[in-house]
């Protein structure tokens, strides 16, 4: 009697579908065509992408890379099935860290790695990336998608993005006259952005509330609908604010850290910032929060944007034809204060005012 063998092993009995991931790929080259821009021709499927810089009008450029994910805010997305913002998100945190250094974004790649691929899921995501990815003019020209059965738990993901950039040699920021008595604006954002959701996370489990529940701050929408609103990208504006005026000296991008951390990094040695809080108009979200959180106003300028997610240096005698460029642009930027002399000691971001009134 011929002894039967089992029945062999297969890569998709482990927990890994082929055939899913390429369907996935299939579904979303449409999206990638959209992102389409002079340097790449935004199709996906070879082992690399490819970007003409000639074909993007460049002459002597300086690359300018950066990467970022979206963090915590993830776990909202997952608890709530809500999955076509945080692409936006992605994107965002990387080419707003381009733009602050004066550099143009030309291409974007993603990652996405989760435990069992959901084909669904995963394309709304891709929908979100590539939404952003035209909203800040970049080519989407790749990614990768890691199915990792046992890595993550059943439904979790995660997302790292990848973008590079081009400025003309010369044209880097910040410039190198930056100084004190020059002015900040600030640009407000569209809430909470991508930085702080473990404690936005806390505060909500503290208080026991659900994230279908209409939102305390906006109670139009669902809690984690409302918390989902993506980050502002604000390369379009802040670019053509740059060719028209050629006045802005530097750019702040407030993420985590706030407005301690990201504003001394783009100013020389000698140089303290005066901000003013009253200038700052909060988003409803920050004021919810830290009223049920009893969060200190120390606490919530270094963890979040508080309603400004990005800050310009400009000269004070420019300040009216930048903000006049902005808003052609539509983006109503505010006077936040003016960068001093420091010499070390105290606090290098001085406030005063008060954050809420």
């Amino acid at each position: 009697m011929t002894e039967q063998k089992a029945e062999g092993l297969t890569y998709a009995q482990s927990g890994v579908n082929i055939d899913a991931g390429n369907a996935m790929v299939d579904a979303i080259k449409p999206l990638v065509r959209s992102t389409r821009r002079p340097g790449a021709d935004a199709e996906i499927g070879g082992f690399g992408g490819l970007f003409d810089l000639k074909a993007a009008g460049f002459n002597d450029p300086i690359l300018v890379a950066a990467n970022d994910g979206v963090g915590t805010k993830l776990k909202i997305a997952i608890d709530t099935g809500i999955h076509d913002t945080v692409g936006v998100d992605l994107v965002a945190m990387c080419v707003n860290d381009l733009v602050v250094q004066g550099a143009e974004p030309l291409l974007f790649l993603d990652y996405y790695a989760t435990g069992k691929l959901d084909p669904a899921a995963a394309v709304e995501i891709v929908r979100g990336i590539a939404q952003g990815c035209r909203d800040a003019g970049c080519a989407l020209i790749g990614g990768e998608t890691a199915e990792m059965p046992g890595l993550y738990a059943d439904g979790d993901y995660d997302l790292a993005g990848f973008a590079v950039g081009a400025a003309e040699r010369g044209q880097l920021l910040p410039h190198d006259d930056v100084r004190p008595g020059d002015v900040l604006l600030g640009l407000p954002s569209s809430g909470v952005h991508s930085n702080g959701f473990s404690l936005v996370r806390r505060l909500v489990a503290n208080l026991g509330l659900d994230w279908s529940a209409p939102a305390p701050f906006a109670p139009e929408k669902s809690l984690g609908a409302a918390l989902l609103t993506p980050t502002r990208i604000y390369v379009k504006p802040l670019l053509a604010a740059i060719r028209k005026t050629g006045a802005i000296k530097a750019l702040a991008h407030i993420t985590g850290g706030g407005f301690p951390d990201n504003i001394p990094r783009v100013l020389p040695e000698g140089c303290g910032v005066a901000l003013n809080l009253d200038a700052i108009d909060p988003h409803p979200v920050f004021r919810w929060m830290a009223e049920a959180g009893n969060i200190a106003e120390s606490e919530m300028l270094r963890t979040f944007n508080c309603g400004v997610g990005m800050v310009a240096v400009v000269a004070a005698d420019k300040v009216e034809a930048v903000r006049t460029a902005l808003l052609g642009e539509g983006e109503k930027a505010v006077v936040l204060g003016e960068l001093t002399a420091w010499s070390g000691d105290g606090e290098r971001v001085a406030t005063r005012g008060r954050l809420f009134r």
